[in-house]
């Protein structure tokens, strides 16, 4: 048997919710991304607490696409789709290319099966046409077979046969599974025995392949090209962001707060830094969303870097509480991790529907700064970056990431602190002494100084009420309103961000791609896709949405057709048309839940190109 080098694969796990393909597929990954492989993965759950099992609504999915050198999506399609159950081959085929493997558990087969997943016939791979190479195995029976010594029962052994999926699949890539070893034993510490079995079983799976050959010509191998020396590790955006709060405490030298109330896709962010008390991390599960972010209102009073992590529906009930922020003037990041919406709407899948409320989704004048990561690696530095935008502007933050790159993960080097900007907030001076009053502000920047409380000289009240902007007491005074509002929007307004990188053929495109947030990825490999084929393209893809970077028109009028794509009904081009005098983009808008398809991406910008 050859083994055949590779650039690139797309890997597709699928099953029941309880079949343990998001393990797989983390397992997976976390082989590829230790020897060196970039890495992006996509987990599509489905949005049923647990559907009933064998059901066409209850699939699992988890996509991974690896490869020699940089990737930016999880691919279109993949190269190996593994069905663990009928309902898998059934909804999940489609996102298998023509020349795709399919390995499949014939155990999980039966008339039952058939019937759940609505096939008509005893023979699914004639019934849908498959031409495919198919490994078709009785998994199941196998682990039974592998575990039978281990006195584990019948559920409890069948837990374990996504592990003999991962090992064929590591045995047809040609993966040591030392590391997959490491994994599941870290996985598993409390569980010993657990784990050996486990381990066991991916054993089992590469042996089948090994001496089967599995009905395949070739393994493949996809040789690391990464060209930065440094330590990598397989991340997802969650945890990403997670540190990207605690790389922004360590740096300001403060104590990191987060209040939160489980919500998905945000919750992993609460469990991630509920473990970090070490680090001076302090974590609190409210009994709601408005008093999660009352919370961390608190904390930033009382001097420390505060934090509350939600979802689109989350932030709608912590909009009061956000205004407080606005109004007092302190510092606060809002991590909104988007989902389908409205209302519960899709809260498993992924979409870039919260912008205006991002934006605007407040009473009265309520400027807020809004970031938008662009990776699951970017969640963090964006998360560092909002933090330190708070922190040194006193103002709460906007952190957008979104389903698609939050759950998702990508090939992290871990950066060093030092190489990041220092957080400087603007605590009082000791000049101000006894003569402070809360609205005293930089005559440069606007920010109001901070004291945190219990200073001796420095005392003071904040509230929900107006204040008069010289002695901070309540002011009903309507020049003073004003110019209370002026001055919060003018703070906003003059926060420095980072121009805006065009990147393709920036100098002479035909056709301007602009993005923000999570759709970076797709955007990019559409535009590549189009230079290749002799099309000049260029992308602007947006990190900073308020302020906006300070080249925004001169970018967006620069060129001859703009196309704003987003996965929303055009919030983002929206916005610009409203900030950009006679700007008409063309639009591309997809509330799918799912994240863009660059082929489709191509086609209808190719249609754009040729109008």
């Amino acid at each position: 048997m050859m083994v055949k080098e590779l650039e690139q694969v797309v890997v597709r796990f699928s099953g029941d919710s309880g079949d343990g393909m998001q393990l797989a597929g983390n397992i997976f990954s976390t082989v590829s991304a230790t020897v060196g492989n970039d890495i992006s993965t996509f987990p599509d759950y489905p949005a049923d607490i647990r559907a009933p099992q064998g059901s066409l609504t209850g699939v699992s999915g988890f996509q991974v696409h690896i490869s020699a050198e940089k990737v930016y999506t999880p691919g279109d399609k993949c190269d190996v789709l593994v069905a663990m159950n009928a309902a898998a081959l059934k909804t999940q085929y489609k996102f298998a290319k023509s020349t795709a493997c399919i390995i499949m558990d014939t155990d999980a087969f039966q008339k039952a099966d058939l019937e759940k997943a609505a096939f008509k016939t005893d023979n699914p791979i004639e019934e849908m046409d498959i031409k495919q190479d198919v490994i078709a195995a009785p998994i199941s029976k196998m682990v039974k077979d592998c575990l039978a010594d281990t006195g584990m029962d019948n559920k409890s052994m069948l837990k374990c046969r996504n592990m003999f999926a991962v090992g064929l699949v590591c045995w047809l890539f040609n993966r040591d599974l030392k590391i997959a070893e490491d994994f599941i034993r870290e996985k598993f510490a409390k569980k010993p025995e657990i784990a050996e079995a486990n381990i066991k079983v991916i054993h089992a799976g590469y042996d089948y392949g090994h001496n089967t050959h599995a009905s395949v010509a070739n393994t493949y191998r996809i040789e690391s090209k990464t060209t930065v020396p440094g330590r990598y590790m397989d991340i997802t955006g969650n945890k990403a962001t997670a540190y990207g709060f605690i790389a922004a405490a360590e740096k300001a030298g403060l104590k990191l707060f987060l209040g939160s109330y489980p919500i998905t896709p945000a919750t992993d962010v609460l469990h991630e830094l509920s473990k970090h008390k070490s680090l001076g991390v302090m974590t609190v599960q409210c009994e709601d969303e408005i008093s999660g972010c009352a919370t961390s209102i608190g904390a930033a009073f009382a001097g420390a870097l505060a934090v509350a992590s939600t979802s689109g529906p989350g932030v709608c009930l912590k909009s009061e509480a956000m205004n407080l922020a606005v109004i007092t003037e302190l510092p606060l990041v809002v991590l909104d991790v988007q989902r389908g919406g409205p209302s519960t709407g899709l809260p498993t899948k992924s979409e870039q529907t919260d912008l205006l409320q991002a934006l605007y989704g407040r009473n009265g004048e309520s400027p807020m700064p809004v970031i938008a990561a662009s990776s699951p690696t970017n969640c963090f530095d964006s998360a560092f970056m909002a933090c330190k935008i708070a922190l040194e502007h006193m103002t709460p933050v906007v952190l957008l990431t979104d389903g698609f790159v939050a759950n998702g993960s990508g090939s992290w080097m871990l950066p060093k602190l030092a190489d990041y900007p220092a957080i400087n907030p603007p605590y009082v001076a000791p000049e101000m002494k006894d003569n402070y009053t809360p609205y005293k502000r930089n005559p440069e920047t606007g920010v109001r100084y901070w004291a945190i409380p219990g200073q001796e000289g420095y005392m003071h009240i904040l509230g929900g009420l107006e204040k008069d902007s010289n002695t901070g007491a309540i002011s009903t005074d309507p020049e003073n309103h004003s110019l209370m509002c002026h001055l919060r929007a003018e703070k906003v307004a003059k926060i420095p961000v980072p121009d805006v990188e065009v990147q393709g053929c920036a100098d002479d495109a035909d056709l301007l791609i602009v993005g923000f947030g999570g759709t970076y990825g797709h955007l990019y490999s559409a535009m590549e896709e189009m230079n290749k084929a002799g099309k000049k393209v260029a992308l602007a893809h947006f990190t900073y949405l308020n302020p906006l970077p300070k080249n925004t028109e001169a970018v967006l009028k620069k060129y001859k057709k703009v196309v704003v794509a987003e996965q929303n009904l055009g919030q983002f081009a929206g916005y610009l048309r409203m900030k950009i005098d006679n700007f008409t983009p063309y639009q591309f808008n997809e509330v799918k839940g799912q994240p863009f398809v660059v082929t489709e991406l191509v086609a209808a910008f190719n249609e754009i190109l040729n109008k």
